[in-house]
């Protein structure tokens, strides 16, 4: 699965699935863009990316804003000169009831999950365009796929948008020579989840061990998955292994729901 000589764009690389995915591409052999909204976070990300030995970019950059996401690519280009895979993986969420969201919630996480994604897929695809080829991953989640346990409704239904588009714009790129696929991860260890957890034990009057334990027992395989549980797929996806692949939505969620 080697990605010698291609150039990777990662949204919300500073942490998280974000973070593993950029560095597991630049061990595959991909130069990597780290984009996040935390520079800070983004250097890190990319420093590991330059341990590995691969060229990295690092940049602050907000997936809700239109300019922002275009300054992100024209510098991706002017330093690297192409861009041949995207991975969408910016996004936010928090823990709440149905009718304690808010419209300040809806729009927070609309413009990023939403809005973010798409206008990051038809920048990029802009540049792929021209050269036919390219491949765009887009990280969706089980929520959008209707499991009970999503941090809140707005989060569901932003990520059944993710899906939803991921189909079409497979289609409609597919002329192209590129691939659009979606992965939907389920229970994943990282900062944000942990946060969910915190707040659902909280909720539930139980410690955090307590609610781990429980979390762990709804999943078929036991355990939740890693950051790299996730990267390892999009590395897969980016690959010429997967090149008659596109238009899927892959679940890595350790057998929670079957869709």
């Amino acid at each position: 699965m080697t990605l010698a000589g291609r150039v990777a764009i990662v949204t919300g690389a500073g942490n998280g699935i974000g973070s593993s995915t950029a560095l597991a591409l630049a061990d595959a052999g991909a130069d990597v863009a780290c984009i996040d909204l935390n520079e800070q976070a983004a250097r890190d990300t990319c420093a590991g990316v330059g341990g590995l030995g691969r060229k990295s970019l690092y940049m602050k950059a907000d997936v809700g804003d239109l300019a922002s996401i275009d300054a992100m690519v024209r510098r991706v280009i002017d330093t690297f000169g192409q861009v041949d895979i995207l991975v969408n993986n910016a996004g936010v969420t928090r823990r709440a009831y149905i009718m304690d969201l808010t419209e300040d919630d809806w729009e927070r996480i609309t413009r990023v999950n939403s809005k973010g994604v798409f206008f990051c897929l038809q920048r990029v695809a802009r540049e792929m365009i021209p050269r036919r080829r390219g491949v765009i991953v887009n990280i969706a989640s089980i929520a959008g796929k209707g499991y009970a346990g999503a941090s809140n409704a707005i989060y569901a239904q932003s990520k059944g948008g993710v899906i939803g588009l991921t189909r079409m714009a497979a289609v409609q790129l597919a002329r192209h020579n590129i691939n659009v696929n979606a992965i939907c991860p389920g229970t994943t260890v990282t900062a944000l989840s942990q946060g969910n957890l915190e707040a659902r034990a909280k909720e539930e009057g139980v410690t955090v061990e307590e609610m781990e334990r429980t979390r762990n027992a709804s999943i078929p395989l036991g355990r939740p998955n890693t950051p790299y549980d996730i990267a390892h797929l999009a590395v897969f996806l980016a690959s010429d292994g997967a090149r008659n692949i596109t238009g899927q939505s892959f679940n890595v969620d350790g057998g929670i729901i079957f869709d």
